[in-house]
Protein backbone atom coordinates (compact mmCIF):
# COMPACT_ATOMS: atom_id res chain seq x y z
CA UNK A 1 0.00 0.00 0.00
CA UNK A 2 0.98 3.64 -0.42
CA UNK A 3 2.80 5.49 2.10
CA UNK A 4 0.49 7.90 3.45
CA UNK A 5 2.76 11.04 2.63
CA UNK A 6 -0.34 13.00 3.35
CA UNK A 7 0.39 12.61 7.27
CA UNK A 8 3.62 14.83 7.27
CA UNK A 9 1.83 17.60 5.10
CA UNK A 10 -1.04 17.00 7.74
CA UNK A 11 1.31 17.70 11.01
CA UNK A 12 2.74 20.63 9.52
CA UNK A 13 -0.40 21.91 8.70
CA UNK A 14 -2.06 21.72 12.19
CA UNK A 15 1.80 23.07 13.50
CA UNK A 16 0.54 26.43 12.31
CA UNK A 17 -3.02 27.07 12.96
CA UNK A 18 -1.99 29.44 15.69
CA UNK A 19 -0.97 31.84 13.15
CA UNK A 20 -3.12 35.02 12.50
CA UNK A 21 -5.57 34.86 10.07
CA UNK A 22 -5.14 37.53 7.42
CA UNK A 23 -7.26 38.22 4.52
CA UNK A 24 -9.65 35.66 4.01
CA UNK A 25 -10.08 36.09 0.04
CA UNK A 26 -6.85 35.68 -0.10
CA UNK A 27 -6.79 32.19 1.10
CA UNK A 28 -6.86 29.08 -1.42
CA UNK A 29 -9.15 26.41 -0.20
CA UNK A 30 -7.04 23.89 -1.57
CA UNK A 31 -4.15 24.46 0.60
CA UNK A 32 -5.98 25.05 4.13
CA UNK A 33 -3.72 26.29 7.05
CA UNK A 34 -5.44 23.61 9.16
CA UNK A 35 -8.01 20.38 9.45
CA UNK A 36 -10.80 18.80 11.31
CA UNK A 37 -10.37 15.56 13.58
CA UNK A 38 -12.02 13.17 11.06
CA UNK A 39 -8.89 14.29 8.36
CA UNK A 40 -6.27 13.54 10.70
CA UNK A 41 -7.66 10.46 12.65
CA UNK A 42 -8.46 7.99 9.87
CA UNK A 43 -4.97 8.57 8.01
CA UNK A 44 -3.10 7.81 11.32
CA UNK A 45 -5.13 4.68 12.30
CA UNK A 46 -4.48 3.27 8.65
CA UNK A 47 -0.73 4.49 9.28
CA UNK A 48 -0.52 2.51 12.48
CA UNK A 49 -2.10 -0.47 11.00
CA UNK A 50 -0.30 -0.50 7.66
CA UNK A 51 3.31 0.91 8.18
CA UNK A 52 3.96 0.39 11.80
CA UNK A 53 2.47 -3.21 12.50
CA UNK A 54 2.84 -4.53 9.01
CA UNK A 55 4.70 -3.21 5.83
CA UNK A 56 7.91 -4.79 6.75
CA UNK A 57 11.00 -3.15 8.12
CA UNK A 58 10.69 -3.35 12.08
CA UNK A 59 7.19 -5.35 12.12
CA UNK A 60 8.67 -8.31 10.02
CA UNK A 61 12.04 -8.25 11.40
CA UNK A 62 10.52 -9.14 14.66
CA UNK A 63 9.26 -12.27 13.33
CA UNK A 64 12.25 -13.20 12.24
CA UNK A 65 14.15 -12.72 15.55
CA UNK A 66 10.57 -14.91 17.28
CA UNK A 67 11.62 -17.31 14.03
CA UNK A 68 7.62 -16.81 12.84
CA UNK A 69 8.98 -15.82 9.44
CA UNK A 70 11.62 -16.48 7.58
CA UNK A 71 13.73 -14.56 4.28
CA UNK A 72 14.24 -16.58 1.42
CA UNK A 73 17.40 -15.10 0.90
CA UNK A 74 21.43 -16.57 1.60
CA UNK A 75 22.39 -15.40 5.16
CA UNK A 76 23.55 -13.27 6.60
CA UNK A 77 20.59 -11.32 6.58
CA UNK A 78 17.98 -9.81 8.87
CA UNK A 79 16.97 -13.59 10.28
CA UNK A 80 20.46 -13.80 11.13
CA UNK A 81 20.42 -10.74 13.03
CA UNK A 82 21.95 -8.79 10.55
CA UNK A 83 20.87 -5.20 11.04
CA UNK A 84 22.66 -1.23 10.47
CA UNK A 85 21.81 1.92 12.07
CA UNK A 86 19.64 3.26 8.67
CA UNK A 87 17.72 -0.38 8.64
CA UNK A 88 15.70 1.57 10.95
CA UNK A 89 15.52 4.84 9.96
CA UNK A 90 12.11 4.32 8.13
CA UNK A 91 10.51 2.67 11.03
CA UNK A 92 11.44 5.34 13.31
CA UNK A 93 10.02 8.27 10.72
CA UNK A 94 6.68 5.98 10.52
CA UNK A 95 5.99 6.40 14.19
CA UNK A 96 7.70 9.76 14.85
CA UNK A 97 6.14 11.67 12.27
CA UNK A 98 3.87 9.41 10.45
CA UNK A 99 2.27 8.83 13.94
CA UNK A 100 3.09 10.54 16.86
CA UNK A 101 3.64 13.35 15.65
CA UNK A 102 0.62 13.75 14.16
CA UNK A 103 -1.62 12.36 17.77
CA UNK A 104 -0.02 15.30 19.57
CA UNK A 105 -1.69 17.90 16.79
CA UNK A 106 -4.84 15.86 17.33
CA UNK A 107 -5.19 15.67 20.43
CA UNK A 108 -4.28 19.91 21.02
CA UNK A 109 -6.59 20.01 18.17
CA UNK A 110 -9.62 17.96 19.94
CA UNK A 111 -9.05 19.75 23.40
CA UNK A 112 -9.30 23.11 22.14
CA UNK A 113 -12.77 22.18 20.15
CA UNK A 114 -14.28 20.39 22.75
CA UNK A 115 -13.89 17.28 21.28
CA UNK A 116 -12.99 15.05 24.01
CA UNK A 117 -14.13 11.67 22.25
CA UNK A 118 -11.29 12.60 19.42
CA UNK A 119 -8.77 13.70 22.01
CA UNK A 120 -9.60 10.57 24.00
CA UNK A 121 -9.15 8.26 21.35
CA UNK A 122 -6.10 10.52 20.44
CA UNK A 123 -4.47 10.20 23.78
CA UNK A 124 -5.20 6.03 23.69
CA UNK A 125 -3.17 5.47 20.30
CA UNK A 126 -0.27 8.08 21.82
CA UNK A 127 0.30 5.67 24.66
CA UNK A 128 -0.18 2.76 21.90
CA UNK A 129 2.64 4.11 19.36
CA UNK A 130 4.65 5.41 22.28
CA UNK A 131 4.71 2.05 24.27
CA UNK A 132 5.67 0.30 20.81
CA UNK A 133 8.68 2.54 20.18
CA UNK A 134 10.47 2.25 23.80
CA UNK A 135 9.80 -1.38 23.54
CA UNK A 136 11.92 -1.52 20.53
CA UNK A 137 14.59 1.07 21.14
CA UNK A 138 14.58 1.75 25.12
CA UNK A 139 14.99 5.13 26.09
CA UNK A 140 12.99 7.50 23.45
CA UNK A 141 12.38 11.70 22.91
CA UNK A 142 9.04 12.58 24.45
CA UNK A 143 8.66 15.34 27.05
CA UNK A 144 10.82 17.62 24.77
CA UNK A 145 9.90 16.37 21.57
CA UNK A 146 7.00 17.89 19.04
CA UNK A 147 8.57 21.16 19.37
CA UNK A 148 8.88 22.21 15.85
CA UNK A 149 12.20 24.37 15.48
CA UNK A 150 12.11 25.32 19.23
CA UNK A 151 13.97 22.43 20.10
CA UNK A 152 15.31 20.14 17.11
CA UNK A 153 18.13 18.12 19.84
CA UNK A 154 15.46 16.62 22.56
CA UNK A 155 16.77 14.82 24.91
CA UNK A 156 15.90 11.33 25.69
CA UNK A 157 13.59 9.97 28.63
CA UNK A 158 13.96 7.03 29.87
CA UNK A 159 11.92 3.84 29.30
CA UNK A 160 11.26 4.02 33.36
CA UNK A 161 9.57 7.48 32.55
CA UNK A 162 7.74 6.80 29.03
CA UNK A 163 5.95 4.05 30.71
CA UNK A 164 4.64 6.03 33.27
CA UNK A 165 3.71 8.47 30.35
CA UNK A 166 2.13 5.98 28.56
CA UNK A 167 -0.34 4.53 31.66
CA UNK A 168 -1.02 8.45 32.03
CA UNK A 169 -2.10 9.17 28.33
CA UNK A 170 -4.53 5.76 28.68
CA UNK A 171 -6.08 7.35 32.05
CA UNK A 172 -6.37 10.19 30.38
CA UNK A 173 -7.79 8.81 27.28
CA UNK A 174 -10.62 7.12 29.24
CA UNK A 175 -11.73 10.23 31.45
CA UNK A 176 -11.91 12.29 27.98
CA UNK A 177 -13.71 9.61 26.84
CA UNK A 178 -16.00 9.46 30.19
CA UNK A 179 -17.39 12.94 29.26
CA UNK A 180 -20.13 11.53 26.82
CA UNK A 181 -19.51 14.43 24.61
CA UNK A 182 -22.25 14.20 21.91
CA UNK A 183 -19.74 14.73 19.07
CA UNK A 184 -18.53 11.05 17.97
CA UNK A 185 -16.61 9.84 15.02
CA UNK A 186 -17.78 8.00 12.22
CA UNK A 187 -16.35 6.06 9.71
CA UNK A 188 -13.05 8.24 10.01
CA UNK A 189 -12.46 5.89 12.74
CA UNK A 190 -11.32 2.83 10.80
CA UNK A 191 -10.98 0.37 14.02
CA UNK A 192 -14.37 1.16 15.92
CA UNK A 193 -16.69 3.61 13.81
CA UNK A 194 -17.07 5.64 16.53
CA UNK A 195 -18.09 3.03 19.52
CA UNK A 196 -16.61 4.76 22.33
CA UNK A 197 -17.38 1.70 24.29
CA UNK A 198 -14.97 -0.46 22.38
CA UNK A 199 -12.67 2.27 22.73
CA UNK A 200 -12.16 1.96 26.84
CA UNK A 201 -12.29 -1.43 26.69
CA UNK A 202 -8.96 -1.12 24.36
CA UNK A 203 -7.66 1.51 26.82
CA UNK A 204 -7.90 -1.11 29.99
CA UNK A 205 -6.85 -4.33 28.08
CA UNK A 206 -3.57 -1.70 26.90
CA UNK A 207 -3.27 -0.86 30.72
CA UNK A 208 -2.97 -4.21 31.41
CA UNK A 209 -0.49 -5.43 29.00
CA UNK A 210 1.66 -2.21 29.98
CA UNK A 211 1.69 -3.42 33.52
CA UNK A 212 2.27 -6.77 32.70
CA UNK A 213 5.31 -6.01 30.98
CA UNK A 214 6.89 -4.64 34.17
CA UNK A 215 6.30 -7.75 35.55
CA UNK A 216 10.57 -8.33 35.99
CA UNK A 217 11.25 -4.67 35.50
CA UNK A 218 13.24 -3.17 38.79
CA UNK A 219 11.33 -2.08 41.74
CA UNK A 220 8.13 -4.01 40.91
CA UNK A 221 7.24 -7.92 41.54
CA UNK A 222 4.95 -10.11 39.49
CA UNK A 223 2.30 -9.96 42.31
CA UNK A 224 1.97 -6.30 42.44
CA UNK A 225 2.01 -5.79 37.90
CA UNK A 226 -0.72 -8.71 37.96
CA UNK A 227 -3.26 -6.94 40.67
CA UNK A 228 -2.64 -4.03 38.69
CA UNK A 229 -3.73 -5.65 35.01
CA UNK A 230 -6.76 -7.93 37.03
CA UNK A 231 -7.71 -4.73 38.12
CA UNK A 232 -7.69 -3.05 34.45
CA UNK A 233 -8.91 -6.27 33.33
CA UNK A 234 -12.24 -5.77 34.88
CA UNK A 235 -13.29 -3.22 32.45
CA UNK A 236 -11.41 -4.62 29.54
CA UNK A 237 -12.15 -6.61 26.31
CA UNK A 238 -15.09 -9.06 26.75
CA UNK A 239 -15.41 -10.88 23.66
CA UNK A 240 -13.85 -11.51 19.82
CA UNK A 241 -16.57 -8.45 18.98
CA UNK A 242 -14.09 -5.97 20.74
CA UNK A 243 -11.07 -6.97 18.87
CA UNK A 244 -8.67 -3.79 17.85
CA UNK A 245 -8.63 -4.55 14.25
CA UNK A 246 -7.94 -2.49 10.80
CA UNK A 247 -10.37 -3.30 7.78
CA UNK A 248 -8.63 -3.61 4.04
CA UNK A 249 -11.20 -4.07 1.77
CA UNK A 250 -8.85 -5.81 -0.48
CA UNK A 251 -8.78 -3.78 -4.02
CA UNK A 252 -5.42 -2.12 -5.42
CA UNK A 253 -3.77 0.03 -3.36
CA UNK A 254 -6.24 -0.78 -0.67
CA UNK A 255 -4.16 -4.50 0.71
CA UNK A 256 -3.81 -5.95 4.32
CA UNK A 257 -0.30 -5.20 4.42
CA UNK A 258 0.72 -9.17 5.33
CA UNK A 259 -0.75 -9.90 2.08
CA UNK A 260 2.05 -7.07 0.64
CA UNK A 261 4.74 -8.46 2.83
CA UNK A 262 4.35 -12.00 1.41
CA UNK A 263 4.52 -11.53 -2.45
CA UNK A 264 6.76 -13.10 -4.06
CA UNK A 265 8.79 -9.92 -4.51
CA UNK A 266 9.08 -9.61 -0.62
CA UNK A 267 10.63 -13.50 -0.27
CA UNK A 268 9.11 -13.91 2.98
CA UNK A 269 7.80 -17.11 4.01
CA UNK A 270 7.10 -18.74 7.67
CA UNK A 271 9.39 -20.00 9.34
CA UNK A 272 10.04 -23.40 10.38
CA UNK A 273 9.85 -23.06 14.00
CA UNK A 274 6.55 -21.46 14.10
CA UNK A 275 5.00 -23.85 11.56
CA UNK A 276 6.55 -27.40 13.28
CA UNK A 277 5.29 -26.47 16.53
CA UNK A 278 2.00 -26.21 15.10
CA UNK A 279 2.39 -29.31 13.19
CA UNK A 280 4.03 -31.12 16.37
CA UNK A 281 1.25 -30.39 18.47
CA UNK A 282 -1.48 -31.26 16.19
CA UNK A 283 -2.56 -27.96 16.70
CA UNK A 284 -6.58 -27.74 14.57
CA UNK A 285 -5.67 -24.16 13.73
CA UNK A 286 -2.63 -25.42 11.50
CA UNK A 287 -5.28 -25.28 8.35
CA UNK A 288 -6.94 -22.32 9.50
CA UNK A 289 -3.66 -19.82 10.23
CA UNK A 290 -1.04 -21.62 7.65
CA UNK A 291 -1.80 -22.38 3.48
CA UNK A 292 0.53 -25.07 2.07
CA UNK A 293 3.22 -24.76 0.11
CA UNK A 294 2.08 -24.60 -3.26
CA UNK A 295 4.60 -26.92 -4.76
CA UNK A 296 4.47 -29.73 -2.46
CA UNK A 297 0.70 -29.08 -0.47
CA UNK A 298 2.56 -29.51 2.29
CA UNK A 299 2.73 -27.76 5.66
CA UNK A 300 6.40 -26.31 5.38
CA UNK A 301 8.12 -23.50 6.98
CA UNK A 302 12.35 -22.35 5.68
CA UNK A 303 14.68 -23.05 8.66
CA UNK A 304 16.35 -19.17 9.41
CA UNK A 305 19.83 -18.87 8.65
CA UNK A 306 20.18 -20.69 5.84
CA UNK A 307 22.74 -20.29 2.94
CA UNK A 308 20.80 -21.29 -0.35
CA UNK A 309 17.89 -19.91 -1.82
CA UNK A 310 15.02 -22.52 -2.31
CA UNK A 311 11.99 -22.22 -4.46
CA UNK A 312 9.17 -19.86 -2.71
CA UNK A 313 6.58 -22.28 -3.82
CA UNK A 314 8.04 -24.66 -1.07
CA UNK A 315 7.28 -23.09 1.79
CA UNK A 316 3.98 -22.04 3.38
CA UNK A 317 3.09 -18.21 3.79
CA UNK A 318 -0.09 -17.61 6.33
CA UNK A 319 -3.60 -18.23 4.96
CA UNK A 320 -6.00 -16.14 4.62
CA UNK A 321 -7.48 -14.86 7.63
CA UNK A 322 -4.35 -12.92 8.04
CA UNK A 323 -2.50 -12.81 4.88
CA UNK A 324 -5.43 -12.29 2.36
CA UNK A 325 -5.85 -8.89 0.76
CA UNK A 326 -8.88 -8.27 2.19
CA UNK A 327 -8.33 -9.55 5.77
CA UNK A 328 -8.47 -8.27 8.55
CA UNK A 329 -5.11 -6.90 10.76
CA UNK A 330 -5.70 -7.48 14.13
CA UNK A 331 -3.52 -5.46 16.27
CA UNK A 332 -5.22 -5.94 20.14
CA UNK A 333 -7.58 -9.20 20.50
CA UNK A 334 -9.52 -10.65 23.26
CA UNK A 335 -7.49 -13.99 23.38
CA UNK A 336 -5.08 -11.59 24.68
CA UNK A 337 -6.96 -9.90 26.92
CA UNK A 338 -7.83 -13.49 28.58
CA UNK A 339 -4.49 -14.45 28.54
CA UNK A 340 -3.12 -11.43 30.40
CA UNK A 341 -5.84 -12.89 33.03
CA UNK A 342 -4.30 -16.23 33.13
CA UNK A 343 -0.90 -14.98 33.62
CA UNK A 344 -1.55 -12.13 36.36
CA UNK A 345 -4.04 -14.58 37.89
CA UNK A 346 -0.91 -17.55 37.99
CA UNK A 347 1.35 -15.06 39.79
CA UNK A 348 -1.15 -14.24 42.56
CA UNK A 349 -2.88 -17.35 42.80
CA UNK A 350 -0.86 -20.52 40.65
CA UNK A 351 -1.93 -22.36 38.23
CA UNK A 352 -5.08 -23.93 38.91
CA UNK A 353 -6.31 -21.09 39.60
CA UNK A 354 -4.91 -19.30 36.29
CA UNK A 355 -6.54 -22.74 34.28
CA UNK A 356 -9.69 -21.47 33.04
CA UNK A 357 -8.74 -18.38 31.91
CA UNK A 358 -6.19 -20.04 29.72
CA UNK A 359 -8.70 -22.38 28.43
CA UNK A 360 -10.86 -19.59 27.24
CA UNK A 361 -8.15 -17.76 25.78
CA UNK A 362 -7.12 -20.52 23.65
CA UNK A 363 -11.34 -21.24 23.03
CA UNK A 364 -11.61 -17.71 21.69
CA UNK A 365 -8.93 -17.81 19.66
CA UNK A 366 -10.20 -21.09 17.98
CA UNK A 367 -13.76 -19.57 17.77
CA UNK A 368 -12.27 -16.83 15.71
CA UNK A 369 -10.71 -18.95 13.11
CA UNK A 370 -13.78 -21.47 13.42
CA UNK A 371 -12.23 -24.64 14.56
CA UNK A 372 -14.97 -26.85 15.89
CA UNK A 373 -15.85 -27.52 19.96
CA UNK A 374 -14.65 -30.96 19.74
CA UNK A 375 -11.62 -30.28 18.49
CA UNK A 376 -10.38 -27.53 20.52
CA UNK A 377 -11.19 -29.85 23.21
CA UNK A 378 -9.19 -32.49 22.06
CA UNK A 379 -6.01 -30.25 21.61
CA UNK A 380 -6.44 -28.72 25.00
CA UNK A 381 -7.00 -32.19 26.58
CA UNK A 382 -3.20 -32.34 25.46
CA UNK A 383 -1.92 -28.68 26.57
CA UNK A 384 -3.59 -28.76 30.50
CA UNK A 385 -1.73 -26.51 32.90
CA UNK A 386 0.71 -27.68 35.56
CA UNK A 387 2.94 -26.23 38.36
CA UNK A 388 5.45 -26.94 36.29
CA UNK A 389 4.24 -25.87 32.69
CA UNK A 390 1.70 -23.35 33.81
CA UNK A 391 3.37 -20.22 32.40
CA UNK A 392 5.39 -21.42 29.55
CA UNK A 393 2.05 -22.70 28.24
CA UNK A 394 -0.03 -19.34 28.76
CA UNK A 395 2.69 -17.99 26.66
CA UNK A 396 3.15 -20.18 23.95
CA UNK A 397 -0.76 -20.23 23.40
CA UNK A 398 -0.47 -16.69 23.93
CA UNK A 399 1.85 -16.25 20.79
CA UNK A 400 -0.69 -18.25 18.43
CA UNK A 401 -3.25 -16.13 19.49
CA UNK A 402 -1.02 -13.08 18.71
CA UNK A 403 0.37 -14.18 15.26
CA UNK A 404 2.28 -11.87 13.78
CA UNK A 405 2.31 -8.87 16.47
CA UNK A 406 5.27 -7.49 18.12
CA UNK A 407 3.87 -8.01 21.60
CA UNK A 408 5.27 -11.22 21.33
CA UNK A 409 8.78 -10.34 21.25
CA UNK A 410 8.00 -8.34 24.54
CA UNK A 411 6.68 -11.37 26.05
CA UNK A 412 9.64 -13.52 24.96
CA UNK A 413 12.35 -11.11 26.53
CA UNK A 414 10.38 -10.74 29.94
CA UNK A 415 9.09 -14.67 30.42
CA UNK A 416 11.62 -16.43 28.19
CA UNK A 417 8.50 -18.58 26.58
CA UNK A 418 8.38 -19.74 23.39
CA UNK A 419 11.56 -21.26 24.60
CA UNK A 420 14.01 -20.31 21.13
CA UNK A 421 18.06 -20.92 20.17
CA UNK A 422 19.82 -18.76 17.92
CA UNK A 423 19.34 -19.42 14.49
CA UNK A 424 21.76 -21.33 11.98
CA UNK A 425 24.67 -18.99 10.93
CA UNK A 426 23.79 -16.28 13.51
CA UNK A 427 25.63 -13.06 13.78
CA UNK A 428 25.06 -13.15 17.53
CA UNK A 429 22.68 -14.06 20.19
CA UNK A 430 19.30 -13.24 19.54
CA UNK A 431 18.73 -9.73 19.55
CA UNK A 432 16.32 -8.21 22.62
CA UNK A 433 15.86 -4.40 21.25
CA UNK A 434 16.76 -3.29 17.48
CA UNK A 435 18.99 -0.35 16.99
CA UNK A 436 18.27 3.72 16.49
CA UNK A 437 18.23 4.92 13.35
CA UNK A 438 20.77 6.11 11.40
CA UNK A 439 19.18 9.43 10.91
CA UNK A 440 18.38 9.69 14.77
CA UNK A 441 22.03 9.07 15.44
CA UNK A 442 23.02 12.35 12.93
CA UNK A 443 20.57 14.85 13.98
CA UNK A 444 20.24 14.21 17.55
CA UNK A 445 22.83 12.38 19.24
CA UNK A 446 22.48 10.95 22.53
CA UNK A 447 24.08 8.16 24.54
CA UNK A 448 21.50 6.09 24.45
CA UNK A 449 22.03 5.42 20.62
CA UNK A 450 25.41 3.13 21.96
CA UNK A 451 23.13 0.43 22.49
CA UNK A 452 23.85 -2.70 20.72
CA UNK A 453 20.88 -5.30 19.47
CA UNK A 454 22.02 -7.88 22.24
CA UNK A 455 21.41 -4.86 25.08
CA UNK A 456 18.32 -5.19 27.28
CA UNK A 457 16.05 -2.70 27.95
CA UNK A 458 15.16 -1.55 31.13
CA UNK A 459 12.25 -3.75 32.05
CA UNK A 460 13.92 -6.90 30.27
CA UNK A 461 15.90 -7.97 33.27
CA UNK A 462 17.73 -11.01 33.43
Amino acid sequence: MKKLYILIAIGCLTGFTGCKKYIDVNQDPNRPTSVQEALILAPVELEISTSVMGSGGVSSTIQEYMQVMALNQVAPNSGTYLMYNGDMDGDWGNIYVGCLNNLVNLTKMAQADGKTNYSGISKILTAYCLATATDLWGDIPYSQAFQGTTNLTPAYDTQQSIYTQVQSLLDAGIADINKKSTIVPGNDDYYYSGNMSKWLKLAYTLKARYYMHLANAPGTTPAAQAQLALTALNNGMASNDDDFKMPYTGTAGTENPWQQNFLPVSTFVLGDTFVNGLQQRNDPRLSKMVAPAVQTGLYTGRQNGLTAIGSLEAYSIPADFYAGAGAYNYLVNYSEALFLKAEATYYISGYATAAPYYVAGVKSHMTKLGVSDADAATYLASRTLSSTNGLQLIMEEKQIADFLLLENFNDWRRTGYPKLTKVLNALSDIPRRVLYPQVEITSNPQPAQSAKLTDRVWWDTK
